[in-house]
């Protein structure tokens, strides 16, 4: 039976309509029809992992009485999504709204754990994001699984006082990066332009992404995976012939040596996300007014594309009986430009809102008040991010690339790391088949 309700969300996605609920123990379908006023007085609870989230959800709360909200704080991603699974499967101790990672959402799906909002005002919020982002939660299809909370967006942030004392241009292709990571290091044997970390399997998905791959797809009523394809291929060997040249370490970051690189000017450029300042002014403060934010280097740059990295959306679970209030709930905490704002002054997220990031992010943050115009470099990343999509064993990817590029990194060769790719694409494979997926 479990089989045969996983092919029925696969089909599902293809077609973006409902989850049928043979299988499931709870629908979302039921719950929207049977709660149809969004401003009906009721209590709802709401499983989420940022910072600070409750003192935003106090001002929703001050203006509307008859939906209270309570917000519920978790332990990161990963442990509310197996809490809220297991509820699921229970039928009963699940919330009514989840933060929701972007890669989480087509295993929710596949488990009927997310109502479907297509029907609820969360809808009209489709022209407020942009098209990448608003892909991630409906799956490409006409339902809708959640609301874009915040995203991020790539770039690369670099050692602007180290660039000039080299007289070295920003790179705005791979190969200029290439060779800009040369003269680094050939300035200084223990200086890198960056590293490629084998445990940081978001920022690899983020590098693909911009290269043009998507790693999962429904080929009619079955997944096919697309990790062992041109665009991963590309980027792995790219790095893995820097790597094998010596050009870039082959470090992991958020490691203390990782930290203390970047403190002494021997990490001197970082390809990461909208979110880098913080992580920046937290492990190498002392280097505030040093760096400065560029687009990512381009494969092609008659065709701008950014990868994404990280970032997380606001879903109504197939459980909650008040879908349409916690529809306007989640609507209102994404979108009304207070609601936004607060929500970078107190939890510190770049949000996917394209009006309300230019509203509330007018100024640098503090580290980068050597630059004044963080935030428009940042924004029109943001605008250019492609469409990715990801699959129900996202976790599973993850992980084989963890094991995979850890023997690459070693290894240090280039061939070794289109290996390790590969490896990625078997074991994803193998996975969906083991577990009742029906996989082209």
């Amino acid at each position: 039976m479990r089989s045969s309700f996983r092919a029925g969300a696969v089909a599902m996605m293809a077609a973006a309509a409902l989850l049928t609920a043979g299988c499931s123990t709870g629908s979302g379908t039921n719950a929207v029809e049977q709660n149809t006023d969004p401003n009906q007085k009721v209590e709802l609870t709401y499983w989420a992992w940022a910072p600070n989230l409750d003192k935003v959800v106090e001002i929703w709360n001050e203006k509307n009485p008859n939906i209270h909200v309570t917000v519920n704080k978790q332990d990161g991603g990963d442990p509310a999504i197996t809490k809220l699974l297991t509820a699921v499967n229970a039928g009963s101790g699940a919330p009514d709204l989840i933060q929701a990672e972007y890669q989480k959402i087509p295993t929710l799906v596949a488990a009927d754990a997310l109502a479907d909002l297509s029907g609820t005002e969360a809808n009209d919020t489709k022209d407020t994001f942009p098209e990448a982002v608003w892909n991630s939660v409906t799956l490409g299809g006409d339902a809708l699984y959640a609301v874009p909370q915040d995203t991020g967006p790539m770039a690369f942030y670099y050692r602007a006082d180290i660039f000039e004392r080299l007289g070295l241009a920003v790179p705005t292709t791979w190969e200029e990066y290439a060779a800009a990571a040369k003269t680094v290091h050939d300035a200084d044997p223990e200086a890198y332009l960056g590293t490629f970390s084998s445990n940081d399997a978001g920022w690899f998905t983020g590098m693909a992404q911009q290269a043009g791959a998507s790693w999962w797809a429904i080929d009619g009523d079955a997944w096919s995976v697309k990790i062992a394809e041109d665009p991963t291929e590309k980027v792995a060997g790219y790095w893995g012939g820097l790597v094998e040249q010596g050009t870039i370490d082959n470090k992991p970051m958020y490691t203390p040596e990782w930290n203390a690189a970047l403190n002494n000017g021997k990490q001197v450029g970082w390809l990461s996300a909208a979110w880098a300042p913080g992580v920046l002014s937290g492990n190498a403060g002392a280097t505030a007014g040093k760096w400065k934010v560029a687009p990512m280097p381009q494969w092609d740059s008659a065709k701008p594309a950014t990868g994404n990295w990280g970032g997380s959306s606001t879903a109504v679970t197939s459980q909650s009986k008040n879908v349409a209030a916690a529809s306007k709930f989640a609507s209102w905490l994404n979108t009304d430009p207070e609601a936004v704002k607060a929500l970078v002054d107190v939890a510190g997220i770049y949000p996917a809102d394209t009006e309300g990031a230019k509203t509330a992010l007018t100024k640098a943050p503090e580290f980068f008040s050597n630059q004044p115009d963080f935030y428009d470099v940042v924004g029109k990343a943001a605008q250019s991010v492609t469409s990715f999509s990801y699959g129900p064993n996202v976790n599973v990817a993850y992980n084989a690339y963890n094991d995979q590029f850890a023997k690459a990194a070693q290894a240090k060769t280039k061939s070794a790391f289109l290996d390790a790719v590969a490896g990625m694409q078997q074991v994803t494979v193998d996975d969906l088949k083991k577990t009742g997926f029906t996989v082209k």
